[in-house]
């Protein structure tokens, strides 16, 4: 079923905020923010900040991931009498990461319109700022707490060529890092802190080093990791099979040595030698 977004019908609008400089809001985040009755907010503490903040008075609805599902009765309730309603996380774009996901999806099953405003989110500024590859970029978000499932998370994302981008929190950055680089080696990476915000600090270099940089760093965390190159898949592979991969591309045996050779800072003698150890021809 196709969506008219300004149909005038009832309808949910995500609304992002800032993640940290209140400057970062939309003219039409605003606009909203003043024109719709209810909120649904992550948490109403901090909507009713910054709400108090451009002096805008709404009817606040807790909705967060212990209470999301249970909201999805009222959020009708509101569509169904033709009222318009927004989401908002603490900061942020809602559904990246926050609460609104299971909100958004009730309210399209039942036929209403869902509208996502272009806003803050903490990702994109950390990705660009990080001196690494912006495209293509796998957005991950939280790995698991648990050190064994994160591990095993990171297993199924190793072999990833793409810019990996993840949020942690900050009494377990270190042990994060660690898990990283046991599990996917040498490789760059930028963390950045408290984007937008007074103490934004970004942190570059390598995942062996990067660990003594960030003692006991606070705030919003985001991690940007380099994905594996061409060159570390090869040097996944033995050189036999490394000759036999290129060999089966359609090369040559003598020049899929030499290619092996240059690939490896080996002499084609060595390549040579190593490959017909074991009896090819």
């Amino acid at each position: 079923m196709s969506q008219k977004s300004n149909d005038g019908s009832a309808t949910v609008y995500l609304i992002p905020t800032p993640i940290g400089n209140y400057d970062d809001i939309t003219l039409r985040a605003l606009q909203l923010l003043k024109e719709l009755d209810v909120l649904f907010c992550e948490d109403t503490r901090e909507t009713a900040l910054l709400l108090s903040h451009y002096d805008i008075k709404k009817r606040l609805i807790a909705s967060h991931q212990f209470n999301e599902e249970q909201n999805g009765e009222k959020i009708l309730e509101y569509l169904k009498k033709g009222v318009s309603v927004g989401i908002v996380s603490d900061q942020g774009t809602p559904i990246i990461s926050d609460p609104g996901y299971l909100l958004s999806k009730i309210a399209i099953e039942n036929n209403y319109n869902v509208v996502g405003l272009p806003g803050a989110t903490a990702f994109v500024p950390a990705l660009i700022m990080s001196g690494l590859p912006p495209h293509p970029f796998l957005f991950y978000g939280f790995l698991n707490s648990k050190e064994s499932k994160r591990k095993s998370e990171l297993e199924e994302l190793k072999y990833e060529s793409y810019t990996m981008i993840f949020y942690e929190a900050p009494h377990r950055i270190q042990k994060c890092i660690t898990d990283l680089y046991e599990v996917f080696g040498e490789r760059k990476i930028s963390i950045a802190r408290e984007i937008s915000k007074k103490y934004e600090e970004i942190y570059r270099g390598e995942l062996s080093t990067i660990s003594s940089q960030i003692i006991d760093i606070k705030g919003e965390i985001v991690i940007i990791v380099d994905g594996k190159k061409q060159e570390e898949e090869q040097n996944d592979l033995t050189i036999n099979e490394q000759v036999d991969q290129i060999v089966s591309m359609g090369m040559p045996l003598k020049d899929a040595i030499k290619e092996v050779a240059k690939l490896r800072h080996m002499s084609k003698s060595q390549v040579y030698s190593s490959y017909h150890k074991e009896g090819r021809e």
